[in-house]
């Protein structure tokens, strides 16, 4: 959507970005008498904070079905208004976003399992331990009873990400970048054909493929693309971790 950012209070004449608070409520005084003052700026990022602190301190005291179904809702509630467009700006795909949206898939499985083992228990506790820092494990740590929920996570992750891309008002895709978007949203749809079983380091590289597309897209870095397009054609070849 495009909107006024830089808001006015009618009462108190108090200025502040909506696209840092999220709010048309004046921070002064409360107001929701408000108007934008400046241009109408494309903007889908909205305020959002991650904090599992809550969570993690019910580790101790609650049923690990409750706290994975905790954890949950809060990274749903967060992925759902975070957006990669603020103000106008393109931002990189970033890991906190990432973490957020695995944790979120974890506690699903975790929650649903009748008896998880160590390694599912630890790996659900791990990603709970840093992901409001955009703390992300190894693809190498991920045990492979965990596998569809990095790879589901990831793939949704990078579906919402170029999907912004390709509607960002800052730039129009060349044919070179179509293309690689193009052959990125086919390895997308595959992995989430599979329910995200696939080898964590294929997740990985739809990431970086991602954040290749940005550095393009952005700052026109032609050899960012070139690794894009590579990184793509491996994603061709039998799994392996890069």
């Amino acid at each position: 959507m495009r909107i006024r950012g830089e808001r006015e209070c009618k009462d108190c004449g108090a200025r502040w970005s909506y696209y840092e608070t999220g709010s048309v409520a004046c921070p002064e005084c409360g107001s929701l008498h408000s108007v934008g003052v400046d241009e109408r700026t494309q903007h889908t990022d909205g305020a959002a904070d991650l904090d599992l602190t809550g969570v993690r301190n019910a580790l101790d005291a609650d049923p690990l079905p409750r706290v994975a179904d905790a954890a949950k809702d809060a990274c749903r509630a967060y992925v759902r208004r975070r957006g990669f467009i603020h103000g106008g700006e393109l931002r990189p795909l970033d890991d906190e976003y990432l973490a957020a949206a695995e944790l979120m898939h974890a506690a699903d499985l975790v929650g649903r399992a009748m008896q998880p083992d160590d390694a599912e228990r630890l790996y659900f506790v791990s990603l709970l331990g840093g992901a409001d820092e955009g703390d992300r494990p190894d693809p190498a740590d991920v045990p492979d009873s965990m596998r569809e929920a990095r790879g589901l996570a990831y793939a949704d992750a990078v579906r919402e990400y170029y999907g912004e891309l390709r509607n960002w008002e800052g730039t129009a895709l060349d044919d070179p970048s179509r293309v690689v978007v193009d052959r990125l949203d086919a390895h997308v749809r595959r992995v989430r054909s599979l329910q995200g079983n696939v080898d964590p380091g294929t997740a990985e590289r739809l990431v970086t493929v991602a954040r290749e597309l940005h550095a393009y897209v952005t700052d026109g870095d032609e050899d960012a693309l070139a690794r894009a397009s590579d990184r793509l054609d491996r994603l061709d070849e039998p799994e392996s971790v890069d």
